[in-house]
């Protein structure tokens, strides 16, 4: 019986022994590996016309597949401890898993890179599905990793988990409507990386700088980042100014407000003055035109007074010289909404709204050219005998004293 445990502990130490020597030539072969072959491949790689080689060595995926070459020393080196065969088997395979699950995230990452420097990755955003496929490779590689360890078949533990959906629906919660978010977005081109958008719900009024799975990141125009979750943009009302950009025209839609007691018809003597705006001499003669036409079968004595017949009225002037000025403007697009009409009166004034378009959609040059529209139309008012309505202010009280 002796002798039997004998030679069982000199087996055993004969096996150990063995993979003591096995995992040291592991290490040197995994340095080798990493040192020369790995870094020759990193080097070709580098020297590439290609470019998405450079990605893969950025992402280490040739230095992670460098650590599967222990595991081919341990699979040759199995049958020199036959005693512990079972063991180291069961070891390997784990850490085979192991490394594939690393292996696979870092793919999974590089591809990402790939595709995002496409000029459809702005169109199509991917990186919630990217995302999602990592999730799935982590759980499954965990899955496997623990049915080795206790021996069970990955099934079983699966169907056990099925046991716990409604838990894991309540945990994921989140994580699925993000992936059903993501994949509404990038059907319907919601957002694309670049966009302008508004969520004032999030606090959010800028450029989307990153696509997610879990959150969109908006970098506002104060510099500040917003991270918005994914299923808030299909739960949440939120305006893309794509389409402007897109149309290549931004709306000005803004009212002047007259003063309605400055209204009035225009006097033979304003009338000469308003005569010398060159943007309006067509506009007078066609007026002066549909008048003497207009006024030919009226008699001498009714039109003695003003409300009989037609007449210039000094804001239809003042009308007529905003569509001439905006006609003639070279940023103004001529092809879309052009519009200057009254609104309803208010106690405010009567509102005289210029609703058109820039034919440049930057937000600076935009700003720039509708200040000097009403830069010139506001210095322009007096000209008519009109005036901008105005509450009172403390220098307008001083005059009246």
């Amino acid at each position: 019986m002796t002798s039997i445990n004998e030679l069982i502990q000199d087996a055993m130490f004969l096996d150990i022994s063995a993979f003591i020597v096995t995992f040291l030539i592991a290490i040197l072969v995994y340095f080798i590996f990493k040192k020369w072959i790995i870094a020759i491949v990193n080097k070709y790689a580098l020297r590439s016309k290609m470019k998405w080689d450079d990605v893969l060595v950025e992402k280490k995926v040739f230095s992670t597949m460098a650590l599967l070459s222990p595991a081919l020393v341990f699979y040759y080196g199995m049958e020199f401890y036959p005693l512990i065969t079972q063991i180291v088997q069961r070891l390997l395979i784990i850490y085979v898993l192991f490394v594939l699950i690393l292996l696979g995230d870092k793919l999974l990452s590089a591809f990402a890179d790939i595709y995002e420097k496409f000029p459809v990755a702005k169109t199509r955003p991917i990186k919630g599905v990217f995302q999602l496929i990592r999730l799935f490779i982590y759980i499954i590689g965990f899955v496997s990793i623990v049915a080795l360890l206790f021996g069970k078949s990955p099934w079983g533990i699966l169907s056990g988990i099925g046991a716990l959906t409604g838990i894991l629906l309540l945990v994921f919660k989140d994580t699925i409507l993000s992936f059903v978010a993501s994949m509404q977005i990038a059907t319907h081109k919601l957002i694309q990386i670049g966009d302008w958008i508004e969520m004032p719900s999030q606090g959010a009024d800028g450029d989307v700088v990153d696509i997610a799975l879990h959150a969109v990141k908006v970098q506002n125009w104060d510099k500040t980042i917003v991270s918005i979750p994914t299923y808030k943009f299909i739960e949440v009302s939120f305006k893309n100014w794509k389409g402007m950009r897109e149309s290549g025209g931004r709306r000005i839609k803004r009212a002047i407000y007259i003063d309605q007691t400055s209204i009035k018809l225009v006097n033979d003597e304003l009338l000469k003055q308003i005569e010398k705006i060159d943007l309006l001499k067509n506009y007078i003669k066609s007026k002066k035109s549909e008048i003497e036409k207009n006024n030919k079968n009226i008699d001498l004595i009714s039109l003695n007074h003003p409300l009989n017949g037609i007449r210039i009225t000094n804001i239809g002037c003042f009308r007529a010289y905003i569509i001439a000025y905006l006609k003639s403007n070279p940023y103004i697009h001529q092809n879309m909404t052009f519009l200057v009409r009254h609104l309803d009166p208010t106690p405010q004034g009567l509102p005289l709204q210029i609703y058109v378009f820039t034919n440049d959609t930057v937000w600076a040059n935009y700003e720039s050219i509708q200040a000097d529209i009403f830069d010139q139309l506001l210095s322009a008012i007096p000209y008519f005998d009109l005036r901008v309505f105005q509450y009172p202010s403390g220098y307008s009280l001083e005059k009246i004293k």
